[in-house]
């Protein structure tokens, strides 16, 4: 299946919802076909990690959600408890193929023999992205750079991860957040302007 007309159109966009992925291959494979605001759970972690819950809600009033997770039991897992825990809220989902496979990157296939969101061709990613139903962003609001992270002292300083960890505990965030994954969230769901002043 090739879906040209979908890759081109959702290719000139930038895409409303925060997209959920489970691992970081992901969404380094998905961050190259469309711009958009994508958030690893690290798979199975989730399931106890109420923090990251916490988050997603937010982000789902916010920007709304996909979820793109792998074809599996353990993609259908992982995006069952995602949907039941955020119940209500504006969660969209995108699915992909059952197609046999191994990723490049690994030396077998996986439990199922299927390839994950990381190893489908472009095209497909794409095609199932428009098929969930997203919104294009048009708001024009100044981004959060990572050089604000480090003016303000939550980058690259000696100190940085205890100030990002403060900062993250006093907004009710998972205190684990990289600075690149501050940065996503950040300008989901604050203009630079209101970011400045909650610091």
């Amino acid at each position: 299946m090739f879906y040209l007309f979908d890759y081109i159109n959702i290719m000139k966009k930038k895409i409303k919802e925060t997209i959920i992925v489970e691992g970081k291959y992901d969404k380094i494979r998905l961050s190259q076909l469309i711009e958009a605001n994508i958030i690893q759970i690290n798979g199975f972690m989730i399931f106890k990690n109420k923090e990251m819950i916490s988050l997603l809600s937010k982000l789902a009033d916010e920007t709304g959600l996909i979820i793109l997770t792998d074809s599996d039991k353990a993609g259908f897992s992982i995006r069952n408890y995602i949907k039941n825990c955020l119940a209500g809220k504006n969660v969209q989902h995108a699915f992909i193929p059952s197609i046999y496979g191994k990723e490049a990157r690994k030396d077998k296939p996986g439990k199922e023999g299927l390839l994950g969101v990381e190893g489908m061709q472009e095209e497909v990613l794409v095609h199932a992205i428009e098929q969930a139903g997203y919104h294009v962003n048009t708001e024009k609001k100044e981004k959060i750079t990572k050089y604000d992270l480090y003016k303000l002292g939550l980058y690259g300083g000696v100190e940085s991860h205890k100030k990002r960890h403060a900062l993250l505990k006093k907004l009710g965030l998972p205190y684990r957040l990289s600075a690149n994954v501050l940065l996503e969230v950040m300008n989901a769901l604050y203009t630079k302007e209101k970011f400045f002043e909650l610091i």
